[in-house]
């Protein structure tokens, strides 16, 4: 079976010269193995080898027999710089994953990444990546430095996205809140998972889905908690006109067509994401190499789902190949 990692990280060395050589709100420091650290509120990024050399995680894919990998940046992305500073450092950054990609076209796809939190910017690199460098979509994140993502202002990049049948993949990134969840790394293992759920239920409930239909969505994070959460938004809809009025049909019935990745390796719950979406919109998953994530445990939880071999084979990578048009 092909196995193709969906969901994982990858800083280009450039990217962090860059940081280091020029304004950033990271504050950068050194750990006691010589690899950086980028600090922001309530994070802490360790770059080890595997997020920032693709020969070393070559290697470690040969090693742990994964065929591919869709590589993408990581929150906050670029967010957490100033407008003008997103713009450069997002080019930069896809310039380099979209190299990659040319030089080893067989191990690795990649998802671009946008400088949000220039909408008007955002529609000029959404244009080059997916044309000139030829991204088959882009990583979004879950809010905007506090603004929804199914705010209008990014409407204009969902009309681009679905006339061309893009993929819009959305990853978690300072939750609205975060003040709350400085302590116990609360903010990504809780933080996260409820800034996606937050942010696919807007884009739902705000019309933005059904207004633009070509649009293919990814959730990070097996959704967060939207398969636990999906028959509450159908009551919702059921109970309370505001829910309707830009909808016309029960949230579930556009969440289901949306493609969940395995970040979470529970067995449980991805059978819940699997009886909840089906097997042929869950994408394979390990967050590598960030330390809460593992291409071992993807493998382990996946393969003991008690699922035919034909949809696991699909879990693993089928699913990914005809999302992409590999």
């Amino acid at each position: 079976m092909t196995i193709i990692d969906f969901h994982n990280h990858f800083y280009p060395p450039q990217y962090i010269e860059a940081l280091k050589s020029g304004s950033s709100h990271y504050k950068i420091t050194v750990d006691d193995d010589g690899n950086p650290v980028l600090h922001s509120p309530g994070d802490i990024n360790y770059i080890v080898p595997g997020h920032r050399d693709i020969d070393f995680r070559q290697n470690v894919l040969d090693e742990m027999g994964i065929d591919r990998q869709v590589i993408t940046f990581t929150a906050p992305g670029t967010l957490i710089e100033t407008p003008e500073r997103s713009v450069e450092l997002s080019r930069l950054v896809n310039d380099c994953l979209a190299a990659i990609v040319r030089d080893r076209p067989e191990r690795f796809s990649s998802l671009a990444t946008l400088p949000l939190n220039d909408p008007e910017a955002s529609v000029a690199e959404f244009e080059r990546a997916t044309g000139e460098l030829g991204f088959p979509g882009v990583m979004l994140y879950s809010n905007v430095n506090g603004v929804a993502l199914a705010d209008e202002r990014f409407w204009p990049i969902y009309e681009r996205a679905s006339d061309a049948k893009t993929v819009l993949y959305i990853h978690p990134t300072y939750p609205v809140g975060v003040e709350a969840m400085q302590e116990y790394w609360l903010m990504p293992l809780v933080g996260f998972l409820f800034d996606t759920t937050l942010a696919a239920t807007a884009l739902v409930f705000s019309g933005v889905v059904e207004r633009f239909p070509g649009i293919r969505w990814v959730l990070s994070h097996l959704g967060g908690a939207i398969p636990y959460l999906a028959e509450r938004l159908d009551r919702g809809y059921e109970a309370f006109p505001d829910c309707r009025a830009n909808i016309s049909k029960p949230p579930t019935e556009y969440l289901k067509k949306f493609y969940y990745d395995t970040v979470n390796f529970d067995p449980n719950a991805l059978q819940l994401a699997i009886d909840f979406a089906g097997s042929d919109h869950i994408l394979a998953g390990s967050d590598y190499p960030h330390q809460i994530g593992s291409l071992q445990k993807m493998g382990e939880s996946l393969q003991s789902l008690d699922v035919s071999e034909e949809d696991r084979s699909m879990i693993l990578g089928g699913n990914a190949a005809r999302l992409l048009g590999l």
